[in-house]
């Protein structure tokens, strides 16, 4: 599989590709930027560490590299100015995304192309990219609230001491404040969290909140997001790679699942060869199913006030 990743330069974007190349499944990665220079440092960065990890091919450059992608990874976007209101942010990456998607459509890509989106606010430009691309939906799709799930995870795990590999939860809805954690669905070493030691609501209040202020903790100390997102980004594009038909929170397309329709959020979805394959719908509590559909319809509001002017 070939996977190029557009904002390559970027913090997001290299540390996306050095995930993958550690993860040693696909066969190349090729990063493109608007910044020659420094896409060029990136990719002989990972190139010397090459010996070490995998047989991978690892490229960089323009546009034209993604036109005989498996799949193409976007994480190009802009930040946040000071005092700029979150609208006027969404606006503003909107209108590079829309630049980024016509680079797309120029180049020309396979039929079979997958397109996974990272750029925020990522269920919007997830749903511009389905609209605009002409692809099938099921091959366009977000990171939507992998990141958060992951976060939420690793968190509680640092709170009660457990393991983080054996502590199961996820975040539902829109990446961004309407956010829904799936407290009904939590376990650790497979048992109900609420039986685990040391419950108690209020725990669950302060691992919650510190999930939600996660993204901004991390911009206020080092600037932003890698790491967490680099691995993030590899989950999925390893369930589409091999083919492993997991379900994971990105967002994609809906028509019905939880009452929602014609917009992009997360739920839980199989990923594999082809995409997004179908979603389950879990019992949920009452009050995170009414979350989750108050979240589709924030999203919605967004995407009319800002896609369709």
């Amino acid at each position: 599989m070939k996977v190029s990743i557009i904002g390559g330069g970027g913090l997001v974007g290299s540390c996306a590709a050095f995930a993958l190349q550690c993860g040693g499944i696909v066969r190349e990665i090729a990063l493109v930027d608007v910044n020659l220079d420094l896409v060029q440092g990136q990719a002989l960065d990972l190139l010397h560490g090459s010996c070490l990890t995998a047989d991978q091919k690892i490229t960089a450059g323009g546009t034209e590299a993604v036109s005989d992608s498996d799949m193409i990874v976007i994480t190009a976007g802009l930040r946040r100015k000071p005092d700029e209101s979150r609208l006027d942010l969404i606006n503003r990456n909107v209108e590079l995304f829309r630049k980024i998607l016509a680079d797309i459509r120029r180049v020309g890509t396979r039929p079979c192309v997958k397109v996974f989106v990272v750029s925020n606010p990522v269920d919007v430009l997830t749903y511009l990219a389905v609209k605009e691309l002409g692809l099938p939906p099921a091959q366009v799709f977000g990171l939507g609230t992998v990141l958060d799930t992951i976060r939420l995870r690793s968190l509680l795990a640092d709170r009660i001491g457990a393991p983080p590999t054996q502590v199961a939860t996820l975040i539902l809805g829109e990446h961004g404040d309407s956010m829904v954690p799936i407290w009904s669905a939590a376990q650790v070493a497979g048992l109900p969290f609420d039986k685990w030691p040391g419950y108690s609501p209020a725990l669950v209040q302060e691992v919650e909140k510190r999930t939600r202020g996660s993204g901004a903790e991390v911009i206020q100390k080092k600037g932003g997001a890698g790491f967490a997102v680099g691995i993030a980004i590899r989950d999925v594009v390893h369930s589409v790679a091999l083919d492993q038909r997991r379900l994971l929170p990105v967002s994609s397309l809906q028509t019905g699942a939880y009452g929602l329709r014609d917009v992009c959020i997360s739920v839980p979805t199989a990923m594999g060869s082809q995409g997004v394959l179908g979603t389950v719908e879990i019992d949920l509590w009452p009050k995170e199913k009414m979350a989750l559909q108050a979240s589709g319809r924030v999203l919605r509001e967004t995407i009319d006030k800002v896609l369709k002017k």
